[in-house]
């Protein structure tokens, strides 16, 4: 669906913007594993503004392709965010539910700025009301892995990403 050519370079244009909007000011970059830390990692190389690296672990799928609707903290930042320019890294935003919930988490932290980045958005699965503010790829509806993104632990090493099917 989306070839690693393809994603290498909308990463490398998402860095190119991100790194304008904080040009001057260094940025923590927060990313949700474990889904997002491949998408986390190129886009950190390719920003041309320093930036920190901190990590949230949540759950909302288990082994399921679909969410459960219930959003759980398994791991915590590791360092206070208070004044910090924070921009959160997640590889898909579908719902909204787990987006908007880390969101919400982390904006009563009192960081100096929230932003939110965003691998794929999928907005016909849109449960609740949330717009990243940088998007790689706008998506069908359908359930991708490949690239961080995985059906049961399996399928984050694909460096493109693609449609898994029930029959193969």
């Amino acid at each position: 669906m989306i070839t690693e050519e393809q994603i290498q370079k909308r990463v490398s244009e998402l860095a190119e913007e991100i790194s304008k909007d904080y040009e001057g000011r260094e940025v923590v970059l927060v990313g949700v594993l474990k889904g997002a830390f491949v998408f986390m990692a190129d886009l950190m190389r390719k920003l041309k503004i320093p930036s920190r690296v901190d990590f949230l672990a949540v759950s909302s799928y288990g082994k399921f392709t679909e969410s459960s609707g219930q959003v759980k903290i398994l791991k915590d930042l590791d360092y206070p965010i208070e004044n910090e320019d924070v921009l959160i890294v997640e590889d898909i935003l579908d719902t909204g539910l787990t987006l908007s919930y880390i969101y919400s988490l982390l904006k009563k932290r009192n960081p100096r700025s929230l932003k939110t980045v965003v691998l794929l958005d999928k907005p016909e699965k849109r449960v609740v009301e949330f717009k990243a503010d940088y998007v790689g790829f706008i998506v069908p509806p359908v359930f991708l892995v490949g690239y961080g993104l995985d059906a049961g632990e399996r399928f984050r090493y694909l460096p493109y990403i693609t449609e898994l099917r029930e029959n193969g």
